[in-house]
């Protein structure tokens, strides 16, 4: 196994030129953000997708620990859509492409089997955002959705922040969003994490430890749609209230895992009130001795390992195999539009649509 970005002094120099070119008359370029730890982190205005993040193992070694591709031509036609992106207007899946609002019907593209995902095929993973560098630390991007793109009602408009934290290795991804006419919104990061850093290949998450703040799951069906039940993780595999390794259980012949290739579920957050910035997840990989905390405002965790990556090469040579990626996507419930008894997704003409998702690295040392 060879690392692919892992520079010896802890800063990296990113090769911009990868990423720079105009479409549809705006520019896109790569961006990179600095804090006084030397934590850094690459992202572009394309579907602000994040290519790297650098942080310390416990030899105070940099990797970067975020998969992403190579180049912007990479990015958009690589067989990843979603690697490391920003997603829109609705992340997960609606089932059927189908969802009824003040008793009328959508019908959205079906990209995923019969089902719609990830706000479709040309969703906000795919647009060129406008964008304001605020500092070393912060870069605010913004967005601007029509009326009817990819089926969805209303104008959109959008403002992400991505920034560092001085005092600590974390990110903050913050999100805010209005509307002029009723319509769904559920953003989330798509970030495709390795904390031992991307390489050649990239190793296995199996042996990261999860810990998962959640007496709750959401079981899905077939064709990976929630069944309309939330289901107690105690005495199941989805039980991470206790840290477990992600490969202790992964391949049990439950029906979950079963059908959902691994871990590819929903869940239900331990929550005191809705809107509450909280403990969701963490991961450790012993291996670096890097550890992930992830804190959020959502009411959902979506848990996915990394099923389907097939071993495509991305960033710097490194290749993506099976399980190499844990994602941790903080999100409102899946096909919460045909669930009336999942927390609404639907936002209002006056109301703000408001997430705060916080990732914190930190090292532990044996």
């Amino acid at each position: 196994m060879k690392n692919t970005l892992s520079p010896s002094n802890g800063h990296y120099t990113f090769n911009k030129e990868k990423f720079k070119k105009v479409i549809d008359g705006k520019n896109v370029d790569l961006f990179v953000l600095e804090n006084k730890h030397g934590m850094q982190v690459a992202v572009t205005n394309y579907g602000c997708a994040i290519t790297a993040i650098m942080v310390p193992d416990k030899e105070n070694n940099f990797d970067n620990i975020i998969l992403s591709y190579d180049s912007l031509d990479d990015l958009i036609h690589g067989p990843e859509p979603f690697l490391s992106t920003t997603i829109g207007r609705y992340g997960n899946r609606i089932a059927k492409g189908k969802f009824y609002l003040n008793n009328k019907e959508y019908n959205l593209a079906t990209n995923n089997g019969p089902n719609h995902l990830h706000g479709g095929p040309t969703g906000f993973h795919t647009k060129v955002w406008d964008y304001h560098q605020v500092s070393d630390q912060k870069i605010v991007f913004t967005y601007k959705s029509k009326d009817g793109e990819e089926g969805f009602p209303g104008n959109l408009k959008i403002e992400m922040i991505y920034e560092l934290l001085n005092d600590s290795n974390s990110i903050t991804f913050e999100y805010k969003a209005t509307t002029d006419a009723p319509t769904l919104v559920n953003l989330t990061n798509h970030g495709f994490f390795n904390l031992a850093g991307t390489a050649n290949p990239t190793p296995s998450i199996e042996d990261n430890k999860v810990l998962i703040n959640a007496n709750y799951y959401i079981p899905i069906d077939e064709t990976s749609i929630p069944t309309g039940e939330i289901h107690k993780v105690e005495n199941t595999p989805f039980d991470f209230r206790i840290p477990y390794n992600i490969g202790d259980r992964i391949n049990d012949k439950h029906e979950q895992l079963i059908r959902g290739a691994g871990y590819d579920h929903c869940f239900v957050l331990n929550k005191k009130e809705r809107n509450e910035l909280s403990f969701a997840a963490s991961c450790f990989d012993p291996k670096s001795g890097r550890k992930m905390d992830v804190f959020t405002t959502e009411l959902g965790v979506q848990l996915y390992t990394g099923n389907w990556l097939g071993g495509f090469t991305g960033a710097n040579g490194a290749t993506f195999p099976e399980r190499s990626a844990i994602c941790f996507e903080a999100q409102n419930f899946p096909d919460s539009p045909n669930q009336t008894h999942f927390p609404s997704p639907v936002l209002n003409p006056g109301e703000t649509y408001y997430q705060k998702s916080i990732y914190t690295f930190t090292v532990e040392k044996n």
